[in-house]
């Protein structure tokens, strides 16, 4: 990453005290690709960089089985309706403060690096916070940042196919209704399908595979099946596969729901299988830094200002499996 795209916050003499400066379009574009790359769903789902506050996304859609037979010089011709309809995207101000003391920036062993240095860490920061919020949003919670909209959890829990999983732990029962639950037309796409769940559901589910208690025809059955058991990788990465789609491990999912079955205990997450691109993270390019020098404390406040909002393009194409049992 370019020096440049911190050159209104570090150099004093473009800011000043109490200075600060809205970014360039290619430093803004910069500071956005970096904050996607410390995501794990913000890196695959479909990135729109507004220029609004708002914008209004677009939607064409047909009916199934629109084609009819021809009979030979005969009009029997009836014209397939269009539907027309879209979504909004509506972002909302997201503010991130970041302090350094100016000993960290004088005896630092970086060097002039420590600029660079400081925009990785703001950027990645920023990222991770705005996925979390992205993903969990719930208008309302109390918490500061996760109350400023609902994110793709709760917007699919409000509209999308939601199925019980009746607090069993992750295991092929749910995978399987899962699938059964997406409408048929989108299965024709069924390749560009993935399963996306939180660490712990997944790790369970990893775990119950090699379950020694099983007959070693079950256990590579399994194997064959779900393809092979996670070894490396980081965030994001593809941990297994269930009937041929690849279950992706999302560490921000929640897992530490209550049940809404009868009976319930314990921490819950979900399962959810949709195509990628179906979620929407828009983000203004505007985006704004500032730098404040605090006399008495001798130390360097950084505010970031963005403005930030998710939506689903198709619901119709989302399943959330929810009552996700963990094992304790």
């Amino acid at each position: 990453m370019s020096n440049t795209l911190l050159e209104k916050v570090i150099r004093t003499t473009e800011v000043g005290s109490g200075g600060g400066g809205l970014l360039n379009a290619d430093q803004a574009d910069r500071f956005i690709d970096y904050m996607f790359d410390a995501t794990v769903l913000g890196k695959e789902c479909r990135q729109i960089r507004m220029n609004a506050n708002e914008r209004d996304i677009d939607k064409i859609g047909v009916g199934q089985r629109i084609a009819r037979l021809a009979t030979e010089a005969v009009d029997t011709g009836v014209n397939a309706a269009v539907t027309f309809s879209k979504v909004t995207l509506t972002t909302k101000k997201i503010r991130l403060d970041w302090e350094l003391s100016s000993e960290s920036l004088e005896d630092n062993i970086e060097g002039e690096d420590l600029e660079d240095h400081i925009a990785r860490l703001m950027a990645t920061q920023f990222g991770n916070d705005l996925e979390d919020l992205a993903i969990n949003g719930d208008t309302a919670s109390s918490d500061p940042l996760i109350k400023a909209f609902n994110g793709w959890y709760k917007l699919a829990l409000a509209g999308a196919h939601v199925v019980d999983g009746q607090g069993q732990t992750l295991n092929r029962l749910q995978f399987n209704k899962a699938l059964k639950a997406m409408p048929r037309n989108y299965m024709q796409r069924r390749q560009e399908l993935s399963f996306y769940s939180g660490s712990n559901a997944i790790q369970d589910y990893l775990y119950s595979l090699t379950d020694l208690s099983t007959t070693p025809e079950n256990i590579a059955e399994a194997m064959i099946r779900t393809g092979p058991v996670r070894t490396e990788g980081g965030a994001g990465f593809i941990s297994s596969y269930a009937f041929g789609i690849p279950v992706k491990e999302v560490p921000l999912f929640d897992e530490t729901a209550d049940g809404t079955y009868s009976g319930a205990s314990g921490d819950h997450g979900h399962l959810e299988l949709t195509y990628p691109k179906n979620r929407l993270w828009g983000i203004k390019r505007e985006v704004k830094i500032y730098r404040n020098f605090h006399q008495k404390k001798d130390t360097i406040e950084y505010t970031v200002y963005v403005r930030f909002g998710v939506q689903i393009e198709n619901l119709d194409a989302h399943v959330v499996v929810n009552n996700v049992k963990l094992v304790a």
